[in-house]
């Protein structure tokens, strides 16, 4: 009868643990490269969640949503011009997620000013968003600004309420890294 206890537990494990991998699955995380955009999806189409299938990337195809998603996930895929032209179709030209992963793009393609702008678009919109702090502290490494990297770290210390959280913890790293080389 003991086991009985623990087959309710391993099904719910196996349920959440399903769970996770079908959000990956469909480009929920935010993890490197994951999406069906990315998986699935030839150069110039995007996954569209609605009708689950690649359609044409072109102005008003697929929601603001879907947009995000695939430039979020072409830009971590490294494939930063793809995630562009996929952002830009976004009805909302003032979403920080879209705005964050313009930048971002922009920034990896070696075009840190304009990235920049972007982040700080973003932060003008949603001035608690750690992401684009993060991103920005990095622009500001990439830019050899050292100090204001490490005012972006403050701010998300101070929006986290520590140093535990993963935007903290990445851009403390690259600074340290900055450091380290001098």
């Amino acid at each position: 009868m003991k086991a009985s206890g623990y087959l309710p537990t391993f099904l719910c494990a196996a349920a959440l643990a399903f769970a996770a991998s079908a959000a990956m699955a469909a480009g929920e995380g935010g993890g490197e490269g994951g999406g069906q955009t990315v998986a699935q999806c030839k150069k110039g189409e995007v996954w569209d969640k609605k009708k689950q299938k690649c359609v044409k990337a072109q102005r008003g195809a697929v929601d603001d949503e879907s947009i995000y998603e695939a430039g979020r996930d072409l830009a971590n895929a490294e494939r930063y011009d793809e995630a562009i032209a996929v952002l830009e179709l976004a009805a909302n030209k003032n979403d920080p997620r879209v705005l964050n992963y313009l930048g971002y793009s922009n920034r990896k393609l070696g075009r840190v000013e304009l990235g920049l702008k972007y982040y700080k678009a973003a932060l003008a919109e949603k001035p608690d968003y750690t992401l684009v702090r993060e991103y920005l502290g990095e622009a500001h490494l990439q830019m050899g600004n050292l100090p204001a990297a490490k005012e972006q770290l403050a701010e998300i210390e101070r929006l986290c309420g520590g140093t535990t959280c993963e935007e903290y913890r990445d851009l403390s790293e690259e600074i340290a890294e900055f450091e380290q080389k001098g």
